[in-house]
């Protein structure tokens, strides 16, 4: 562990601390979304919109004064080539922000769109908040802890995160944007009959409230997709896999993610055989 988040308490504060900065990024994002806005693509193709770039500009100023000196690599200012130097190394700590995943889902007026922040130490990601605001949901977890839990706010009560066990066909989550044959090849090869469909990081809180089995993703993401997520799911007693089966790891080249699998208990099967063509 970074020794500056070596303390419990220092730990909580922190990851209360990102929590409500979250929510006021999700007030601005849902402010953005109700009064419209243009949609603009990036070199990739991907969209963006001032709802994106409103809500990580709230994100970086928090980050600044919730825990100065450790880097934030953020989605849209790695767009802009603004990447900071993360270090190497067991006790090095960096965030990973998504402030608007799913921007697809916000363009076309869906619900499922999410505020990230995730903590990695070492090449783990330890500490995640998920907000979600159309709905007005935190997730929350610390993965060295163990402390996971999801809420309406700072004010109400805290429901705790735990993963569920599977006594039957893994029920799993599919994404609503990028479903592609290898997802069907890969839920046909461990039974799943059932599927829900969320977009975004959602899909990985789902799992961990313990209303799913496993999130299958073939295809590839970047880190600050999935950050956030992985450690709450690590929180409540999941695991994020890379596509050999082992940990998923951070502070990749380029922040690359390959394929992966969040689950609970259910034994899955390493997703690397099912992404080749």
């Amino acid at each position: 562990l970074n020794p500056a988040l070596a303390d419990p308490a220092a730990r909580a504060r922190l990851l209360h601390g990102l929590a409500h900065t979250c929510i006021i990024a999700g007030a601005e994002i849902m402010r953005i979304f109700e009064d419209g806005f243009a949609v603009e693509k990036k070199l990739d193709a991907s969209p963006v919109t001032i709802a994106d770039r409103a809500a990580e500009a709230i994100l970086l100023q928090a980050l600044a004064s919730l825990a100065p000196g450790i880097p934030v690599v953020a989605e849209e200012e790695a767009a802009a080539g603004r990447i900071p130097d993360i270090g190497t190394g067991a006790d090095r700590a960096f965030f990973l922000v998504d402030a608007l995943d799913g921007t697809r889902e916000f363009v076309r007026r869906g619900r499922d769109f999410t505020v990230n922040v995730g903590l990695v130490e070492g090449e783990r990601a330890t500490l995640g908040v998920v907000y979600i605001p159309a709905q007005g949901r935190l997730y929350v977890g610390d993965a060295v802890t163990g402390e996971a839990w999801t809420a309406t706010d700072l004010e109400t009560p805290r429901t705790p995160l735990r993963v569920r066990a599977c006594t039957s066909a893994p029920v799993a989550l599919a994404s609503k944007s990028h479903d592609v044959p290898q997802t069907e090849a890969y839920l046909a090869a461990v039974g799943s009959t059932e599927r829900l469909s969320f977009g975004s990081s959602l899909k990985f809180c789902m799992v961990a409230e313990g209303r799913a089995d496993l999130y299958p993703r073939p295809s590839p993401t970047m880190e600050w997709d999935t950050a956030a997520g992985d450690a709450v799911l690590r929180a409540a007693g999941g695991q994020v896999f890379g596509p050999d089966g082992g940990e998923l790891r951070y502070g990749k080249p380029g922040f690359h993610n390959p394929g992966f699998v969040a689950v609970g208990p259910f034994p899955a099967p390493p997703i690397g055989p099912f992404m080749r063509p």
